[in-house]
This record gives C-alpha cells, sequence and structure tokens, in this order.
C-alpha cells in the first residue's frame, strides 16, 4: 500500500482524481464480435498478393545473465508473392550459437510464407474473445483475446490490438501455443506492425525465452530499410554468400 505523503492535501488528491478522469478517452459503442473478427479477416485477405519487396533487417540476442551470448545479425530480406520469400546474412557477428538460432528464426520465416494461412488471425486458426478499446500510438484500437485452436509454434496465446478504422493488428503479445524444442521452457512474443511503402509489416518483434541451463535471453528484430523491388536495391557490401529461398 503506498501512503500519501503529508503535503498533499485531500483538496489536491480530489483536484489530481478530477484531472485524472477527464483525461479519459471516451470511445463509441463497438460492433459486434463476429463483425469485428470478419473485418480483420477481411482485411487480411485483401492485403494479398502484396507487391515484391527487400527489406533490411537486424536480430539481435542478449543473455540476460550472460553477456557472453551476445548476438548481432543483419539479414537481406526479399518477398516474391505470391508465396515466395529468401534471405542472405549481410553481417554477422557474437556468439556463434546465436547466430544458428537467428538463420532458424530466418528459415522458419521462409517456411511461413508459402502458407500463410496457418498463421493468420482468423477464425481457422484462433478463438477470439473482446476485451476493450484503448488507443495505442495515437490509434483507437479494439483488444481481442487470442485462443489458439491447436498447439503450434507460429500460433500466439494472447492478445491482438486491432485498428478499429482501418481493422488492421497493430500489435500481438503473449506466449506460442508450444515451445519449440525441449531446451525452450516458455516463449513470450511481442510483435509490433505499421505502415511501410503501402505494406502492412511487422516492424519490431521481441521475443523472451526461458533457456534451459542457459536462463533468459531476449531476441529482437527491427526493420532497418525497406525498399520495393521497383526501387534501387539496397546498397552496401554482401559480406556473406549465404542464401535460403522457399
Amino acid at each position: 500500500m503506498r501512503l500519501v505523503p503529508g503535503w498533499l492535501s485531500i483538496g489536491t488528491i480530489v483536484f489530481l482524481s478530477c484531472a485524472g478522469s477527464a483525461q479519459q478517452t471516451v470511445y463509441d459503442p463497438p460492433p459486434p464480435l463476429p463483425s469485428i473478427v470478419d473485418a480483420l479477416e477481411k482485411t487480411q485477405v485483401e492485403a494479398s498478393p502484396r507487391p515484391s519487396y527487400r527489406v533490411l533487417q537486424q536480430y539481435q540476442i542478449a543473455g540476460v545473465n550472460n553477456r557472453n551470448a551476445d548476438t548481432d545479425v543483419i539479414a537481406e530480406v526479399e518477398f516474391i508473392p505470391p508465396n515466395s520469400k529468401n534471405y542472405r546474412i549481410r553481417k554477422s557477428s557474437g556468439s556463434s550459437r546465436g547466430q544458428q538460432v537467428v538463420r532458424r528464426v530466418l528459415d522458419n520465416e521462409v517456411e511461413s510464407a508459402s502458407d500463410r494461412g496457418r498463421t493468420a488471425l482468423n477464425r481457422d486458426n484462433y478463438d477470439f474473445s473482446y476485451i476493450g478499446q484503448v488507443t495505442l500510438d495515437g490509434q483507437p484500437c479494439y483488444v481481442l483475446g487470442l485462443k489458439p485452436k491447436r498447439q503450434d509454434t507460429r500460433l500466439i496465446s494472447g492478445k491482438a490490438w486491432v485498428d478499429s478504422h482501418g481493422f488492421n493488428v497493430r500489435q500481438i503479445e503473449g506466449e506460442v501455443a508450444r515451445t519449440p524444442s525441449w531446451w525452450l521452457k516458455k516463449v513470450h512474443i511481442k510483435i509490433t506492425f505499421s505502415d511501410r511503402g503501402g505494406i502492412w509489416l511487422p516492424i519490431t518483434t521481441e521475443a523472451e525465452a526461458d533457456v534451459r541451463v542457459f536462463g533468459p535471453h531476449v531476441l529482437t528484430s527491427r526493420i532497418l530499410d525497406f525498399r520495393r523491388a521497383s526501387e534501387v536495391a539496397l546498397s552496401g557490401p554482401r559480406t556473406n554468400d549465404s542464401n535460403r529461398k522457399q
């Protein structure tokens, strides 16, 4: 229990309480949950196929209790519609084990690109619940509860923040429905999305995993640069010839 300092008068407390109440956002009554999910599914379908694009993506791994586990990888990732993705490692440093983990993450992204329906936020993959309305990064959003319909490493049990105007997903946070290996006790993920050149993309991802024996580790990824295929190719030397395609 937090004690109120003696110099803070009752009148001040009442004023702050009123001021706090006055700042609360008033939202319009939400549509029924099925209507929100219908609009969410429609938005995802209409977003496909996407045009070809290329991003420069940075992946970093840090051991919470072991700074020697730090890893930094920069990869050039290319998407070619309707369902092909490939990558090239541009730069890597740090723990060799961490670099292997990043390659597995990229391999999984390549494989997932060929079957986007298995990870979509739709009724085939999730049961939805309505939690409420909030403002996220200045945008009003519906917060939906996500309950995966199967144990899948690519599905998340948690919440999704859905833009109440365009019904795009702005954020997803929760735990993976099934950990990808015995070495991981649990994996908590937070993904933020935004528009890049008219394409809705995951801009940042943060995954915290409790690794058996080695302890907690955090993997973060973020987009450093985005280009459509029609634009000038990403500049800079390619320091590694590693390619993966699907």
